[in-house]
């Protein structure tokens, strides 16, 4: 494992850190993973208060193996459910009693888009809970994560003394939100950079459409599409940790065994070609940019709007079977009681306004609706199911 240091703190970060957000199912397997990646070097865990029971399952396997000591554990504060000062406060103590520890290492502003969020924040009293939880310990770094424009990600980085940042950042999404000119200008002011979401929500690893599979194994044969994306990111000074939601022992020896030489430079000039015209056959196959976060979730018309999405790009990857075979199983359109399909879309519009992406939700759901519920769908569904019974 290779490490970079925050210059500020002096803590020594693994390259790659362990994002939190989809745990496996089996709490046995979790814990394995978990400890796993400690004993391979990993000591940078991200969770977050809407995670789910991410902070319960995460400070419980800690405290149980004696754990919290050896790694730095960051989390978020979810600032769309703060209405007042004591907000602040009551959700912290909440997620120290779910991590089972008294201090947070790292601690984030949840998705901070713009500046006028913050200065909002700022009328509430941010900045004095701020420096009260830092001079009492419980805060030791502070900063945000971010998913808007780049104009607005420059001007946050202004706005406050911050200690750090979080960006979603991807060979895909070079110049999308941050993006590389955010990234740079962070890495300017001297702050780690944290990258979240760097193989795009698992696309850039198993999703990848056979044709930018093969030029990546060519180039390649013994990198995964994983490796090949890591490296792209620790290639760059700018990159402080790379979190990777793990959720197989696979998984988490592959990025271990990328993470050994991970750094500036790791990538020769041949690799780096190689990028282009795999992004090219990423481009044509992949029509809806979703990387499967569920902030939309839930839709009060009860439509699945992420399998939705993955069902319509996997149609183009991997074939039109392939992808009607995800949208029936996955959306529950084959079933006789009530689905979870994109035809059920009312266009209420409430996914879109909690989209990280900015995605038009609706008007993508039209189109997926189009492409995965032809007009003879229907007629052979219902033959089936009268078949069957």
């Amino acid at each position: 494992m290779q490490y970079t240091t925050d210059q500020g703190a002096g803590n020594k970060l693994s390259v790659l850190g362990f994002g939190c957000m989809r745990f496996p199912r089996s709490a046995e397997k979790t814990e394995e993973l978990i400890l796993s990646a400690i004993a391979g070097g990993v000591n940078y865990f991200d969770t977050a208060y809407v995670y789910g029971n991410s902070e319960v399952t995460l400070g419980a396997i800690l405290h149980k193996n004696d754990a919290r000591g050896k790694i730095y554990l960051a989390t978020k504060l979810p600032f769309q459910k703060c209405a007042c000062y004591d907000d602040f406060e009551q959700i912290f103590q909440t997620q120290l009693e779910r991590l089972k520890t008294d201090y947070i290492d790292y601690y984030l502003i949840h998705n901070l888009s713009d500046t006028k969020a913050w200065r909002n924040l700022c009328g509430m009293g941010i900045e004095k809970w701020i420096d009260e939880k830092k001079k009492s310990g419980q805060i030791r770094r502070i900063g945000f994560s971010f998913h808007g424009s780049r104009n607005e990600f420059l001007a946050l980085l202004d706005e406050y003394d911050w200690e750090f940042c979080q960006i979603q950042y991807n060979y895909m999404d070079e110049n999308y939100q941050a993006g590389r000119a955010g990234l740079e200008k962070a890495h300017e002011k001297g702050l780690p950079v944290i990258v979240m979401e760097p193989l795009l929500g698992g696309k850039l690893a198993t999703g990848l459409p056979a044709k930018a599979v093969k030029i990546f194994s060519e180039a390649d044969a013994g990198a995964s599409p994983a490796s090949w994306a890591l490296r792209w990111l620790w290639n760059q000074p700018g990159v402080t940790v790379v979190l990777s939601g793990m959720n197989g022992a696979d998984q988490l020896e592959d990025n271990l065994k990328t993470a050994e030489s991970a750094g500036p430079g790791m990538l020769s000039t041949a690799d780096a070609a190689v990028y282009e015209p795999a992004i090219a056959a990423i481009r044509e196959a992949y029509k809806i940019p979703c990387t499967g976060c569920n902030y939309c979730m839930p839709c009060p018309s009860g439509v699945n709007i992420p399998n939705c999405f993955a069902a319509y790009n996997t149609s183009y990857a991997m074939g039109f079977v392939s992808g009607i075979t995800l949208y029936l199983t996955s959306t529950g359109t084959n079933r006789r009681e009530k689905n979870y399909s994109g035809s059920n879309c009312a266009k209420c519009g409430a996914c879109e306004a909690k989209c990280p992406q900015h995605i038009e939700i609706m008007k993508s759901l039209e189109a997926v609706t189009k492409r995965m519920e032809p007009f003879w769908l229907k007629p052979i569904l219902w033959l089936a199911q009268k078949v069957m019974r």
